[in-house]
């Protein structure tokens, strides 16, 4: 993707095609003569490859991503049937090797386009999120990972980020209305807190991670955070994909209350100040959408008062 940078944290372990070409001559070598393309992504924990048309390789950036390979290889094949749109399916697990030190993964490849970093007006996908986000959470989610440091505190109570949102806006001092969103970010702490029992979440709902056809959603992919916890943590794509009408559309056909939706903006507004400071020289369409998704944030609460 233009403007990305092949190093995106200190503890990246570089790849490339040739790397690739030698872990499958190694491990599945009826895969080695496909071509390999590297995938213009905006994603910040793997690095994929296409292998020829149908296939993907998924090799993390860093330590301990790779905990994710088994975790969508347990869950994904359990979720995909209860779920309104398609998801990775996953083909092989690769081990270390090559000189490369993680676990990775070959899924089958996925057609769609990422939405838009600067929200979509498109009330039929916001129709198509929020019932993705509602048939997730209805899932029985018994033997399901609880939140926790495993999937970065998704669905976890939304007051476990305040450390970092006070790091981060003191880093964005100057560079956004740090005293709007403090304030916002003080108003959200605030909110009721999920009372009723765990249930699943995505916890990375953003652009790079959902695939359209035709403006309907097709896919939805990258279940490296998937934990279960509280539903707010999903509802945060009203504010990173959507536009302030396609957000009411979303907000009308979710099965949710003021409560739960509160704490859905405090995730988003939280998930944008802790990524722009981090992303802002090294990801540009990623803190792009952090600051638009602080934007709306910031404008749905000054149209609220």
């Amino acid at each position: 993707m233009i403007g990305v940078a092949a190093r995106l944290h200190a503890d990246e372990v570089r790849t490339d095609a040739d790397l690739v070409r030698r872990l499958l001559e190694q491990q599945f070598p009826d895969w080695a003569g496909l071509p390999i393309e590297r995938v213009p992504s905006a994603g910040s924990d793997h690095v994929l490859y296409r292998l020829g048309t149908e296939l993907v390789a998924r090799l993390p950036r860093k330590k301990g991503v790779d905990a994710q390979v088994d975790k969508e290889r347990e869950w994904l094949p359990r979720l995909a049937s209860s779920l309104p749109a398609e998801l990775p399916v996953p083909i092989a697990r690769g081990t270390p090797g090559a000189g490369y030190p993680f676990f990775w993964s070959v899924y089958g490849w996925l057609e769609g386009e990422n939405p838009p970093v600067h929200g979509v007006g498109n009330a039929r996908l916001a129709t198509d999120l929020a019932r993705f986000v509602d048939a997730l959470r209805r899932i029985d989610p018994a033997g399901g990972p609880p939140a926790g440091e495993q999937n970065f505190f998704r669905g976890a109570p939304l007051p476990v980020r305040d450390g970092p949102v006070r790091t981060a806006l003191a880093e964005l001092d100057g560079v956004i209305d740090t005293t709007a969103a403090a304030a916002a970010w003080d108003w959200g702490l605030r909110v009721r807190p999920w009372p009723g029992p765990a249930v699943w979440v995505h916890g990375d709902l953003t652009p790079e991670n959902i695939l359209v056809r035709d403006g309907r959603l097709a896919a939805v992919i990258d279940f490296g955070c998937l934990g279960v916890g509280d539903p707010g943590c999903d509802l945060m794509v009203a504010w990173t994909v959507l536009s302030a009408d396609a957000r009411a559309v979303f907000r009308a056909a979710s099965d949710v209350d003021d409560a739960t939706w509160e704490r859905g903006r405090g995730w988003a507004l939280s998930t944008g100040l802790i990524a722009l400071p981090y992303y802002k020289d090294t990801n540009p369409p990623r803190a792009a959408n952090a600051r638009y998704r602080i934007d709306a944030v910031l404008s749905d609460l000054r149209r609220s008062e």
